[in-house]
């Protein structure tokens, strides 16, 4: 009931005639689709918008085939922290224990650990992974620091991760079946459901290669198309009712998340592949965010508009949503995750 009222509030917000009056300069925006969606989640302070993207994404996915699920994000952030607290001990602390990350990591981490529902394993407050990843880092030096092992290490990283979060339940109840994480996983997302694909032209394009930004944590490599073939090709998915991840950079002074908008401003000229290669060359475009693409949009001016869920809570006019212009996502994106047909 309440993704339906979310749902209402933001076509209503959207409309032509809705009752959100554009600022100076902005024109009013028109939803062409809208996929269906849980509600917008609130990462808090934490650093892990790739987590929370990317289970909204297949969240998104199987809404739109008609199944109702909401997925853990407590029970993700665990299992990925927990495995990074593991490469922090056995490299002696070369590797960072960090937050951040990108969303083929969390594939990964489904893969392995599997996935629980939201309803089974969740915290009222994502803050709290801060303070356990500091805490899980104190440990590790400390085991290193000892030579204590991994038997010693993991038993101390779940009791850490036990008292922050809560106890993890052996089981995943659904429809009146249970399931471990990961056979629920493999009902949720299959190994070879998402590809990554990005576009930067220090690299052949048509051929994969290990994205060069620093939260690419495993190396993960990545389809490279020319930019109009990448939005394009996202563009196709969103209007074939799949979502799309995205990961960019919005830093940028047209990223405006009060406002429900991210543009480039000042900017007439159309972004070219050059241009965008430029930009992240000299570290003007960063891999910054996380955001699950559910829809599209156009303004009154015919500029054509990605539909955005983003995670940092309900707060701004779409209810949380962001309206990412085509040429911001062609100049600012890092990498997309796509249904792989």
């Amino acid at each position: 009931m309440y993704r339906l009222f979310v749902m209402m509030a933001v076509l209503t917000l959207l409309s032509g005639c809705g009752k959100r009056e554009p600022r100076a300069g902005e024109n009013h925006l028109t939803v062409d689709v809208l996929l269906k969606t849980t509600p917008v989640k609130d990462q808090g302070r934490s650093a892990l918008c790739w987590v929370y993207a990317m289970l909204a994404t297949i969240e998104t996915e199987h809404l739109m085939r008609g199944d109702s699920v909401n997925l853990s994000v407590s029970y993700a952030a665990r299992m990925a922290l927990t495995d990074r607290a593991r490469t922090y001990y056995l490299t002696r602390a070369a590797r960072p224990l960090s937050q951040r990350g990108m969303a083929s990591e969390l594939l990964h981490t489904i893969h392995t650990y599997g996935l629980l529902a939201y309803d089974t394993y969740s915290v009222p407050r994502a803050d709290v992974f801060n303070v356990l990843g500091r805490r899980m880092q104190n440990v590790c030096r400390l085991a290193i620091a000892q030579r204590e092992g991994l038997s010693w290490l993991n038993a101390r990283l779940d009791d850490l991760a036990d008292r922050s979060l809560g106890f993890l339940p052996r089981t995943q109840f659904m429809l009146g079946a249970a399931y471990t994480p990961q056979e629920f996983a493999r009902s949720v997302c299959r190994r070879d459901e998402y590809q990554a694909l990005t576009s930067f032209s220090h690299h052949p394009f048509y051929k994969r290669f290990a994205l060069e930004v620093p939260d690419n944590y495993r190396q993960d490599t990545f389809l490279n198309l020319p930019i109009d073939s990448l939005t394009s090709l996202v563009e196709r998915s969103i209007r074939s009712g799949h979502p799309v991840c995205w990961e960019g950079d919005v830093s940028e002074p047209g990223f405006l998340f009060h406002r429900g908008r991210a543009v480039i401003e000042n900017r007439d000229a159309a972004v070219t592949q050059q241009w965008r290669q430029e930009e992240f060359e000299k570290f003007r475009t960063t891999d910054d965010h996380c955001m699950a693409i559910v829809g599209l949009a156009h303004d009154d001016s015919g500029q054509k508009f990605f539909i955005c869920k983003n995670s940092w809570g309900p707060n701004n006019p779409y209810q949380g949503l962001m309206f990412l212009s085509f040429a911001y996502f062609k100049l600012k994106t890092i990498a997309v995750w796509a249904i792989h047909h």
